[in-house]
């Protein structure tokens, strides 16, 4: 009998509904998703979730919705372009390399989102971060680099790279890494670098590294196979997760 009542009241929930929302950097349409608690009271904290290098997928909606029954007002965010979607990963690597080597278009792109996600109904301005996956977990760092109004960011086996000639400046923004230990593409170089950069920064910043997991370890899509450097890892996916929830509970 418990669990019959249980079932229906679980039945009787409202039905979380993202929802396709368009908005523009300058003259440049851009075609994002947002998703919101259902039964929002009051204002809740804004997640700006960036997507990886092939664009606005169904895993960033996903990750959107989830947000939102965590109790989050979560917009994924567009930074190609409306109607820019990559055919293959040769594509993808030319248009994720395009923004990497433009870090102002980058920082602008997730600019305009944040914005965006402040103006929507129900969103506490005060309390922002921006999370990112692979390309858009380098886009996370961005954010807390250009000193956007932002309490945090969390990238999810993202770059850590920065272009020649960087010089690091105060960020005061809290940072997550959730990152795959084995990740070929980003080398044990790439990380010192961060790690000193954050250093300087005189940054609050947290780096994890997950034990046997590599790049994509978030994406189910990305198959199983740790020999072709991008892999779904179910127990680093899981645990990135609840450092992330944790983290928003510190930060929020």
């Amino acid at each position: 009998m418990r669990r019959a009542a249980l079932a229906l009241s679980l039945a009787a929930l409202p039905i979380l509904a993202g929802q396709p929302l368009n908005y523009a950097d300058g003259t440049t349409k851009l075609a994002g998703y947002v998703a919101r608690p259902a039964a929002l009271k009051g204002k809740a904290p804004g997640v700006v979730v960036i997507h990886q290098w092939m664009g606005l997928t169904d895993h960033e909606r996903k990750v959107s919705d989830d947000l939102a029954k965590l109790g989050y007002v979560a917009l994924a965010a567009d930074i190609y372009g409306e109607g820019v979607h990559p055919k293959d990963t040769a594509e993808a690597g030319k248009l994720a390399g395009s923004f990497k080597g433009d870090r102002a278009l980058y920082r602008r792109r997730i600019a305009a989102a944040i914005e965006t996600l402040k103006a929507q109904k129900g969103v506490d301005g005060s309390r922002l971060a921006v999370i990112g996956f692979c390309f858009g977990g380098t886009g996370a760092l961005e954010a807390a680099r250009a000193g956007l109004p932002v309490k945090g960011v969390v990238s999810f086996h993202g770059g850590l790279d920065v272009p020649a000639g960087f010089i690091p400046g105060p960020i005061s923004a809290k940072v997550l890494v959730a990152h795959g230990a084995d990740d070929p593409w980003v080398s044990a170089k790439d990380v010192a670098a961060f790690q000193d950069e954050m250093r300087q920064a005189k940054a609050d910043y947290v780096f994890v590294a997950y034990a046997g997991a590599v790049h994509a370890f978030t994406q189910k899509e990305a198959g199983n196979d740790n020999a072709k450097g991008a892999a779904y890892n179910e127990a680093a996916h899981r645990r990135s997760w609840q450092h992330m929830k944790d983290f928003f509970r510190e930060i929020f």
